[in-house]
């Protein structure tokens, strides 16, 4: 409530009434003091409270000395805030002193630690006055009324665990390779060669793809090439003659097997990038010699002179590194189109061997009944018991069904098999926030980079401490419930509104939430429907609203009282 204040202390404080016979005090009045926020709210775990006053002039006597105790009064008990104290100019000591000609302002800011309890509660200041050595007796009075809690609607319980990720990929492509090799300055293609075991086996990939319906030829890659020894314009030719021969070789094949691919030729001259990259791996004589004239010179010419200068070494560039640069090299691209999703969801739970662990994870994320998923993570763990990611996965579904100890359990051995997981330290994280461990939790989000929905985490931790504004650009677009409570603490009232229409499941808190923000935005038909509907839930709602502040302005109100009572 803010109220204008008139009087801050007791007119018996006046000068006249101490130095007569009268020994009565006229009585503090609630309309002295404005409390900030009214009701109280909490942030974080803490009420912070801010009492405010104004002492007119002439009404502090210069002998009085005045303490001010904040008092929370609930129905069990009561809780005392730090003791304010007030002097006269007279009185010797440390205290704020207040000036009898002109009076002066106090302020009193303390915070309490909340408890559930205090949302049915009245915040008072006790007096306690003196005048010279005289105590005087003075009563209580009431400053504040209840205090509103809706921050604390945030809740790890509900937030969104992380699920570990497959990497499924229907449509894969895998290369295979053979290389078909030349004598030094000639082009034509050696049986030899076209009978080794690395030619063959291409061939008997691309004809095995062209007849798999779940595989496609996407194509064949010619690359030729020549030493850089003999000089360009000798190998351009070379090279351009050993693609021509490798190609009409390949179309040959693929003729007579009736294979239609395309083919994608090309050839390198001086194949300098390869003779480096030979080198690099050799343990030949004057090694870093060679690569040293390889990065000083780039003309063709200049580099083969100067290499061939270092005689003893070139010998056994000749015989073992340019031999292995002349040749034409053959790149089949194969694309394999994996199972559909209905063969997936079939073949787990019908003879899972069949699948690879990447197809079982994926088709546990196509169930959506919660007990089918654990059955497919179940396997998952049976089959791949070193891979963590079936136990995180299985622990979040726990998570999600509110089993938190069986949620706990899983993600301990999903954190032995893995302990950098970042999806099993967000979870675990969040554990830690279920059981109100928030360093514990802000630790292991710490390690959780990259897990799936760590920022909606990240934002119920904020909130949880009372950073909104971090809340609210972690949570960014989530539509949850916890998203709302903070766009609510940030005063957004239209946002939080968007935001909780939006949510695909919506359950009795979402219409709470949105009971609460009609209440802030004096919206009484908002009020009214949401509480309905949120009472048709859970009709324990009804008696949280009759006794949250929220809705203090309307315990008045027929149409409210009849929905809650």
């Amino acid at each position: 409530m803010n109220k204008k204040l008139i009087y801050v202390l007791p007119v018996i404080i006046l000068a006249g009434i101490f130095s007569s016979c009268s020994k009565k005090m006229v009585p503090l009045s609630s309309d002295f003091f404005t409390t900030t926020p009214q009701p109280l709210e909490v942030v974080g775990s803490n009420i912070p409270v801010n009492i405010s006053g104004n002492i007119p002039p002439k009404y502090f006597l210069k002998n009085a000395e005045i303490s001010l105790i904040p008092v929370l009064k609930y129905e069990k008990g009561k809780i005392t805030g730090e003791v304010f104290t007030y002097q006269g100019e007279n009185v010797q000591g440390n205290n704020q002193t207040i000036s009898y000609e002109k009076g002066g302002n106090i302020n009193m800011a303390f915070s309490l630690d909340y408890k559930p309890e205090f949302a049915s509660s009245e915040l008072h200041l006790q007096p306690k006055a003196k005048i010279g050595k005289k105590n005087v007796d003075m009563p209580m009075i009431k400053v504040g009324e209840g205090v509103i809690a809706t921050s604390l609607l945030a809740s790890a319980h509900s937030a969104t665990p992380s699920i570990a990720p497959d990497a499924f990929q229907r449509e894969l492509k895998e290369k295979r390779n053979a290389d078909i090799m030349f004598l030094i300055q000639q082009s034509e293609l050696r049986t030899s060669e076209l009978n080794k075991s690395n030619v063959k086996d291409l061939h008997k990939s691309i004809s095995e793809a062209a007849k798999d319906e779940n595989k496609r030829i996407v194509g064949v890659e010619v690359s030729s090439y020549a030493s850089p020894d003999g000089g360009l314009a000798l190998n351009e030719k070379l090279a351009a003659q050993r693609e021509k021969n490798t190609v009409n070789y390949l179309n040959t094949e693929l003729s007579k097997n009736a294979i239609k691919a395309p083919i994608d030729a090309h050839f390198t001259a001086q194949d300098w990038d390869g003779f480096k990259e030979l080198v690099e791996q050799s343990n030949i004589p004057d090694k870093d010699l060679i690569l040293r004239v390889l990065s000083m010179y780039s003309d063709p010419e200049r580099r083969e002179q100067e290499i061939k200068n270092i005689s003893a070494t070139y010998k056994n560039l000749a015989e073992d590194i340019l031999p292995q640069l002349r040749r034409s090299r053959l790149t089949a691209t194969i694309e394999i189109i994996g199972k559909t999703d209905d063969e997936l969801s079939y073949w787990a739970i019908a003879d899972p061997d069949v699948l690879t662990i990447e197809e079982m994870l994926y088709a546990a994320s196509l169930e959506k009944i919660p007990d089918k998923q654990a059955t497919i993570y179940h396997l998952v763990s049976q089959m791949y018991p070193n891979d963590y990611r079936a136990y995180n996965n299985l622990g979040a579904l726990s998570f999600r069904a509110g089993n938190f100890k069986e949620a706990s359990e899983m993600f301990s051995i999903a954190m032995n098999k893995n302990p950098n997981a970042p999806e099993t330290n967000m979870n675990t994280g969040l554990l830690a926030l279920v059981r109100g461990d928030v360093i514990g939790a802000q630790q292991y989000f710490g390690k959780s980079s990259g897990a799936a929905d760590l920022n909606e985490a990240l934002g119920v931790l904020y909130t949880m401490n009372g950073n909104y504004v971090q809340a609210v650009n972690a949570f960014g677009n989530t539509k949850s419930n916890n998203a709302a409570v903070a766009q609510i603490m940030m005063k957004d009232y239209n946002q939080a509104k968007t935001t909780l229409s939006d949510i695909p499941k919506p359950n009795a808190l979402t219409d709470y939430l949105l009971a609460i923000v009609g209440a802030r935005t004096n919206n009484s038909n908002m009020v009214i429907n949401s509480l309905k509907d949120a009472i048709a839930k859970d009709p324990s709602m009804a008696k949280k609203a009759l006794n949250d502040k929220e809705f203090y302005k309307f315990t008045q109100n027929a149409s409210f009282l009849k929905v809650v009572k």
